[in-house]
């Protein structure tokens, strides 16, 4: 796309600097839905596991766009636009259930679990009067189709042709930190959804911030969940737009933050139940944070035990939707079910380690309303886009402008 008097140049920096306008463009919001959920990404759908059995569906999104997925009679997974092909009504309202058929409120239009078109209601008329001429096409605006795979669990939809498969999406080294978790079937523990008042990029890039994540989040500094002091890493993969950071809690215990006075390392907290912090190493590796980040608008996280998905879904200009979705392994035992319980009341939108970060992002998007000829400076960790063993880095937030530069033609 070329530069024009609505859409500025990005600035000659590159991928260090990013300019506020890419927040508060209406017109680019609506270029980047076609472009990047519509276009040559694969978006995560939902857990395999929400759909339980044959004749099952879920809703979901496609950037702005309502998706339903099924699972058929025979147990094959489906994604197409929640939109009737008649008068574009939603299909489905009800987040998930069992159906063999799906009818629409308005017309009574009846669709098979693929999404194809399988009944017209008084499409004949009646005694010959009113209905369709026999030449109508009632399928000529049918919902679009995604093609979907699953991913060790994860259901991912396209509506693009030529896709590679998941895996080289996401590049080897992201794609080995992803089957680490989902090494085994799941099962969902519950979900959870909050409004975030500001642009989704704003949100993605703060998954992939992980500078942030010990200097505003107290709680992860203060019980030294998460320190830039601890072993760990950031991995880039893909295109840029995917990456996993991670990090090890050290045996020893260090006190560089109270040294350097941060407001993160504030002293005088413990927890009434400091059991809620027992972890176990199921896994093997000392890994006990783990976030991976897949462009354009998935997350797959371990905080100790507590194991979610998160979902990107933007809401217009100014407004993102976020579905977490809590899960467990299906093999877990009554004692494993309640420790992941009682550790998801650490995130989510009220959580002691997540409910900073909506307000963050919110911040950012209220300060820069005056600011769209400003930009962000990205220099931390250097002005590339690759795998590094430090996290007092922002390599991941520029392969993700790196990712979706390349889709919008910037």
């Amino acid at each position: 796309m070329a530069a024009t008097p609505q859409t500025p140049a990005w600035p000659q920096e590159g991928l260090t600097r990013v300019p506020y306008w890419v927040y508060q463009d209406a017109d680019l919001y609506r270029q980047e839905m076609d472009r990047v959920f519509r276009g040559r990404s694969w978006n995560f759908l939902c857990l395999a596991a929400e759909l339980p059995g044959p004749n099952t569906f879920r809703t979901s999104d496609l950037g702005d766009m309502p998706v339903v997925v099924t699972r058929d009679a025979e147990g094959a997974f489906h994604a197409f636009e929640n939109r009737c092909a008649h008068r574009g009504a939603l299909l489905v309202f009800k987040p998930a259930g069992s159906a063999r058929e799906m009818a629409c409120v308005y017309h009574n239009w009846t669709y098979d679990l693929t999404g194809k078109l399988t009944g017209v209601a008084f499409r004949r008329g009646i005694k010959g009067s009113g209905g369709m001429l026999p030449d109508a096409q009632p399928d000529a605006q049918a919902p679009r189709q995604l093609k979907i795979e699953n991913y060790h669990g994860l259901l991912f939809g396209t509506l693009a042709d030529g896709m590679p498969p998941v895996e080289d999406y996401l590049g080897a080294d992201v794609a080995e930190k992803v089957r680490r978790v989902m090494a085994k079937p799941v099962k969902p523990l519950g979900g959870y959804s909050q409004m975030l008042p500001n642009n989704w990029k704003l949100y993605m890039e703060n998954v992939k911030d992980t500078y942030h994540a010990s200097l505003l989040h107290l709680f992860f500094t203060t019980f030294r969940i998460n320190r830039l002091s601890q072993r760990g890493g950031v991995i880039v993969g893909g295109d840029g737009g995917c990456h996993v950071s991670y990090s090890i809690t050290d045996a020893v215990k260090s006190d560089d933050y109270e040294k350097a006075g941060m407001r993160s390392a504030a002293g005088g907290f413990a927890l009434e139940a400091p059991e809620v912090l027992d972890s176990v190493d199921e896994i093997g590796d000392g890994i006990t944070v783990q976030i991976v980040g897949v462009f354009p608008g998935f997350v797959l996280q371990q905080i100790k035990n507590c194991l979610a998905v998160r979902r990107v879904a933007p809401r217009g200009l100014e407004s993102t939707e976020l579905f977490w979705t809590a899960f467990g392994y299906a093999d877990d035992d009554q004692a494993r079910t309640e420790l992941r319980l009682a550790q998801a009341n650490l995130i989510g939108p009220a959580g002691f380690i997540s409910m900073e970060d909506g307000a963050a992002t919110g911040f950012v998007q209220r300060a820069i309303i005056g600011a769209g000829d400003h930009q962000a400076v990205v220099e931390m960790g250097g002005r590339d886009v690759a795998s590094n063993e430090s996290r007092i880095s922002e390599t991941s937030v520029r392969g993700f402008w790196q990712a979706w530069r390349a889709r919008m033609g910037l």
